[in-house]
């Protein structure tokens, strides 16, 4: 049996593994692919983290508490809602457009609050399985978060590092970089949508497993 620290400590842990999920660490690239310092590209994913930390709080949180249950259809939706947003990510990058810095803060925090929509029913529905006490989960649930938004900061400024130092000789390396995050974060938001799909978003008996 874990102890209470050892409890937390291992959510911060599991928070930093998080972090490096696919869909993760494909959303945090297309947003710093053009990033010309490490430090920016750290104050990417720490803000990342914290959108996706406050919806797993504000939706883990009231399972947690509530012991709620998610249907599949909504679970489904909140995850092809991430399938969608890595779509419209690539298109962005794709497109060219070099104004997306105007909105440098807002757009982490929104991609990690749509982020966390899709896990949070699987983190806290462990969370209920393994801590009896509603206190102590929501602990859990807030060491998780810290530990997301310290490994999406260390995973954004690994992801920028090479960009940043070939920048400095090679101006078109952040280009290519661009359009290659665009390329990928399309095609994986594609795979996750379809996988919306046949898991029957839209059909009738929708079959959902939070993951």
């Amino acid at each position: 049996m874990l102890s209470s620290t050892s409890l937390l400590l291992l959510g911060f842990v599991l928070g930093m593994r998080h972090a490096t999920d696919a869909d993760h660490v494909v959303a945090v690239t297309t947003i710093v692919s053009d990033r010309s310092s490490l430090w920016g590209a750290s104050a990417v994913g720490a803000l990342w983290g914290i959108g996706h930390t406050v919806t797993i709080l504000l939706v883990g949180g009231a399972i947690v508490a509530f012991r709620l249950t998610i249907p599949p259809r909504l679970g489904l939706a909140m995850e092809f809602s991430v399938a969608l947003m890595l779509i419209a990510l690539g298109a962005m990058n794709l497109s060219g457009g070099r104004d997306r810095r105007s909105s440098s803060a807002a757009r982490p925090v929104i991609v990690g609050f749509v982020h966390g929509l899709a896990g949070s029913a699987f983190i806290a529905l462990l969370v209920v399985a393994a801590v009896p006490s509603v206190r102590m989960g929501l602990g859990y649930l807030a060491l998780f978060g810290l530990g997301t938004i310290a490994g999406m900061a260390l995973i954004t400024a690994t992801i920028a590092l090479p960009s940043v130092l070939a920048a400095r000789r090679f101006g078109f390396v952040q280009g290519a970089l661009r359009l290659a995050s665009g390329v990928g974060s399309v095609a994986f938001g594609l795979f996750l949508a379809g996988q919306g799909i046949s898991a029957g978003l839209f059909s009738t008996l929708p079959q959902w497993t939070p993951r």
